[in-house]
């Protein structure tokens, strides 16, 4: 409507005044309701073509939307593991802080799996003291084994000298005894020894190893029973904690509340445009909004991002081939969008619905010495047609209340 009383002061009103004052006709004479069309044709013609032309060229170059909101993310309240609750630390709603215990499940097989997992580590513990005293005492047998060896050799030494000194003084007998003894000795020896690399190996290898598994065991049982402790990932509030003592919770059942971190939804807000606007969406635009939750104030934006992709063409790859004429509607060119100054989105509630408009500018084209009269004269028409929309926002955002409260029948 704005439009077409714009567009109707240079075409309809001007051969009005022509045929008025130029060829003498007037109104409720010559021109009447009847013959309005044929004697201001040019002049509706003119505006109605004006009109088009000028709602096209605005809703091209500076697009405005009234898909967009400021989302933000949630994170689900659930455990890592299941059980059943035994206490609850926070109620319906409340604000937490990041590491504050939400609930705690029941914990008897976690601790019973820790305390059993304590125990082998002092047992393992325990059997070490032992081993070492096994090495001990393994390297006394050894000192023994060769003592006893040393004395068989001795005296086997000793009657081979005298056999040789004088044949036949000593029995053969008593030297083949002598050398079994020998030998049955260094056999101890060997025993004794390898007593004492088994005892060494234990000590060094095997027991550190089951100690090594032990202390890795009593760790699993220790993230087990932290696991019963859900705890706040970061700073925010819980909303809609339903969870009470007794219930059972597990990670494929609802989950028992929502945690919305601070931050959530307060410093972005995120905009669908129609996709023939994708040529004009670019970083840097400036933008205006505003937002049902905080009526009659505009709110200067940038954009800061605009999505490269629809979200409409995207699939699954299935059995199934694609057809395209199961795309119901055109989808959205995202686009997101900053304060322009710090603390613009303050008092804005994180999800309310906003309308955008998006302004192109082309001051840097005009200012460019290489463009010519003709384009910078188009540009700066181009330019000058956001001052219309932006209006139209004024004037949505001053109507906003009324219509949501008086005319929707609220």
């Amino acid at each position: 409507m704005l439009e077409l009383m714009i567009c109707s002061l240079v075409t309809i009103l001007p051969d009005y005044l022509y045929r008025r004052y130029r060829q003498g006709k007037r109104f409720g004479k010559e021109i009447t309701f009847f013959s309005v069309w044929y004697e201001l044709r040019w002049g509706i013609t003119g505006c109605l073509m004006l009109t088009i032309s000028l709602i096209t060229m605005i809703f091209y170059f500076h697009p405005s939307t009234t898909s967009a909101a400021i989302y933000f993310r949630t994170v689900p309240i659930l455990p890592e593991g299941s059980g059943r609750v035994v206490e609850v630390n926070v109620d319906f709603t409340a604000p937490v802080k990041k590491g504050d215990v939400l609930f705690t499940l029941d914990s008897s097989k976690q601790k019973a799996a820790l305390e059993t997992a304590t125990r082998k580590i002092a047992e393992v513990d325990a059997s070490l003291i032992a081993a070492q005293a096994d090495v001990v005492k393994a390297d006394a047998q050894i000192g023994e084994a060769k003592a006893s060896l040393q004395q068989a050799k001795d005296e086997l030494d000793v009657k081979i000298e005298l056999q040789r000194r004088n044949p036949g003084i000593v029995p053969q007998r008593d030297i083949e005894k002598l050398q079994v003894l020998v030998d049955q000795r260094q056999s101890g020896v060997d025993a004794a020894s390898a007593v004492k690399e088994s005892a060494t190996l234990r000590v060094s290898t095997l027991l550190p190893a089951e100690k090594a598994s032990a202390e890795a065991a009593r760790a699993q049982a220790q993230v087990d029973l932290d696991k019963t402790f859900v705890r706040a990932g970061v700073n925010g509030r819980v909303e809609q904690f339903l969870v009470r003592p007794g219930d059972l919770v597990a990670q494929i059942m609802r989950p028992a509340g929502i945690l919305i971190p601070d931050e959530a939804g307060r410093n972005k807000l995120q905009a669908g445009f129609g996709q023939i606007e994708a040529q004009v969406m670019k970083p840097g635009m400036v933008a205006e909004a505003t937002c049902m939750s905080k009526p009659w104030v505009i709110i200067p934006l940038v954009v800061t991002s605009v999505q490269d992709f629809i979200a409409a063409g995207q699939f699954r790859a299935t059995e199934l081939l694609i057809d395209p004429q199961s795309l119901q509607k055109p989808g959205s060119i995202l686009v997101f969008l900053e304060p322009l100054y710090k603390g613009g989105l303050d008092g804005v509630t994180p999800g309310s619905s906003c309308i955008v408009n998006a302004y192109t500018s082309n001051h840097d084209e005009i200012s460019d010495p290489k463009t010519g009269t003709l384009k910078g004269f188009a540009l700066h028409a181009v330019d000058a047609t956001a001052l219309v929309h932006a209006l139209l926002l004024r004037i949505q955002a001053l109507l906003l209340p009324i219509k949501t409260l008086v005319l929707s029948g609220h």
